[in-house]
């Protein structure tokens, strides 16, 4: 098969661990350097944490794999300092559409609305989204120790014991904290006896990552039962570099060794693709699924992310993105126990909330992999009947499940979230991630989500600075002030004759000043002049108030802290 990408051998280089007569104590320790191990430990080095990530392999993954990345994704890697890299080499593609047979019966557009900094979705093979990530770690500082491989570990009420073998021989670590983000097949997880419950589907998919220059567009394609593979499924989607991500799905009863041959493979993609399209295997895999989960995230001072805690079906781009989520949600949370800001019930949290999203990602797709492979004849022929009406009827296009692609879940039940208690309608809500928006500072065109994150912020809205009451600029300066501090963002509505300099002194003014460029934020966060949004370090909203209350914010904050208000 043509090797399209040039696999790095990173060096493995003897620990000093190896020959100390003390064990050395690490305040985080990272198993996997897959995607979410990655992102969680630069994550911690931007917040200061001291952070070792082990992986006993010595390059990135093989194969395109996890290839969908969602917007709220895009925009944490953007706050990692990796998603240029990635946007800038990926495919972005916002449209997606659903054929039945030969016929076009449903689409979708994941971004309708314009003035965001980053699509829908962009398609980029695993293996580069790796290798931006170790470069980022790598430029940051994180120490990953490749060839290292964890033997066995034991829990203590203030630190976790590592034996970590390498090939030069086994060394003992201590850790703080240990996060498992090391697979499906979770070595920490199996050692330590725990079981994810769930379902596991039986069916077999093909993927063929499938080098070749077309002129198809790039959007998502999913066939039902379409001409050149009846009565299966089909995927279609663009990648980088001329590749393009192949999913066939082939049943149960399939040979798995035997449908990877190249004999095999390509006379399914020539009666996909025709004979007009050359084309060369890049790589190729049969894979099974299930939707399963573990029952908490958090067992003591060991902590799991990412597919070592959960796992999904392929349909729905919901793996690597929950995971990168999951690290999102942890490393602040973290940061603030270590440091002695929250107690370490804050840490439980963090299982709740992705326990939460967890259990959506499942059931929906649970419910999207029913769709796709039916388990009995009703069902396949309601499947089908769907699929007819919806080429003429819009009620059957809201029935249409080829895989409900990965939203950010709103923490509607988090314990961290305070409920309205003014009167706002359904966007925005707490709990749900910022939406973004362009603004202006300092003459300089942004985008909103690039002045957050990594701290509490506030976003304080205003239609003119000059309006600003001199009791809420106070309160500001109080808020900035808190042990646990808050920035205020101070988002004003955009005139032409402003261009983002206002001709009105800032120098009385405790917060950033953001124009707000389109003045689309307002709108989008139901807000009027004075409204106060409370945003967390991963940008999830945690309150908000159309008047800003220094008693109110301050007990919301409390409540993200599981604090009790006389802490602040």
């Amino acid at each position: 098969m043509l090797q399209n990408y040039h696999y790095e051998k990173f060096p493995y280089h003897p620990p000093a661990d190896l020959q100390a007569e003390q064990p050395t104590r690490r305040q985080l320790v990272i198993i996997g350097a897959g995607p979410v191990g990655l992102a969680a430990a630069i994550d911690a080095q931007l917040q200061g944490l001291d952070v070792l990530v082990i992986d006993d392999d010595d390059t990135v993954s093989v194969g395109s794999r996890g290839l969908c990345y969602a917007k709220r994704t895009l925009e944490i890697l953007d706050r990692l300092g990796c998603g240029d890299a990635i946007v800038n080499k990926g495919v972005e593609w916002n449209v997606g559409r659903t054929f039945f047979r030969e016929a076009e019966v449903f689409n979708f557009n994941l971004l309708p609305v314009p003035d965001h900094k980053r699509p829908g979705m962009v398609n980029l093979q695993q293996y580069y989204l790796e290798e931006y990530l170790i470069q980022r770690a790598r430029q940051l500082g994180v120490e990953i120790r490749w060839k290292n491989k964890l033997l066995s570990l034991l829990q203590h009420d203030t630190y976790c014991s590592l034996q970590i073998e390498t090939p030069d021989g086994i060394y003992t670590l201590e850790a703080e904290w240990l996060l498992a983000c090391d697979g499906a097949r979770s070595p920490v997880r199996n050692q330590m006896g725990l079981e994810v419950e769930g379902k596991i589907f039986q069916d077999r998919f093909l993927i063929a990552d499938v080098v070749m220059k077309a002129d198809f567009p790039a959007e998502r394609w999913f066939w039902f039962d379409p001409p050149f593979h009846p009565n299966q499924s089909v995927l279609l989607h663009r990648e980088a570099d001329n590749v393009w991500r192949i999913d066939f799905q082939l049943g149960w009863d399939a040979d798995p060794v035997e449908e990877k041959k190249p004999e095999n493979v390509i006379p399914r993609i020539k009666a996909m693709l025709g004979d007009e399209h050359e084309f060369e295997l890049e790589w190729v895999s049969v894979y099974t699924f299930q939707c399963r989960r573990m029952e908490k995230f958090r067992h003591g001072r060991v902590l799991f992310a990412g597919d070592s805690a959960h796992q999904v079906s392929p349909f729905g781009a919901r793996g690597a993105n929950s995971g990168i989520q999951d690290a999102d949600n942890l490393i602040w949370k973290l940061k603030l126990v270590m440091e002695g800001q929250a107690p370490d019930t804050l840490l439980d949290s963090y299982s709740d909330e992705r326990v939460m999203a967890a259990d959506e990602n499942i059931s929906n797709s649970t419910r999207s992999t029913d769709f796709i492979t039916p388990k009995s004849a009703i069902s396949k022929t309601f499947r089908n009947a769907v699929l007819t009406l919806a080429g003429q009827y819009p009620f059957a296009r809201k029935l249409v499940n080829s895989g409900r692609l990965s939203v950010p879940s709103i923490l509607w039940s988090s314990a961290l979230t305070t409920a309205d208690s003014d009167d706002f309608p359904d966007s925005c809500v707490p709990g749900s991630a910022m939406e973004d928006g362009p603004v202006i500072h300092q003459n300089t065109a942004g985008f909103l989500l690039d002045y957050t994150g990594m701290q509490f912020h506030g976003l304080y809205f205003c239609d003119a600075l000059a309006e600003i009451p001199a009791d809420h600029l106070q309160l500001m300066q109080r808020l900035k002030q808190l042990p646990v501090p808050v920035q205020t963002l101070i988002v004003s509505q955009h005139s032409a004759d402003s261009d983002g300099n206002e001709n009105c002194s800032t120098d009385h003014i405790h917060g950033v000043v953001l124009y707000d460029a389109k003045n689309l934020l307002q709108q989008r966060y139901a807000a009027r002049a004075g409204s106060y949004y409370l945003i967390r370090p991963d940008q999830h909203i945690a309150a908000r108030w159309h008047t800003p209350n220094e008693h109110h914010i301050k007990h919301a904050l409390a409540r993200v802290l599981c604090q009790h208000d006389a802490h602040l």
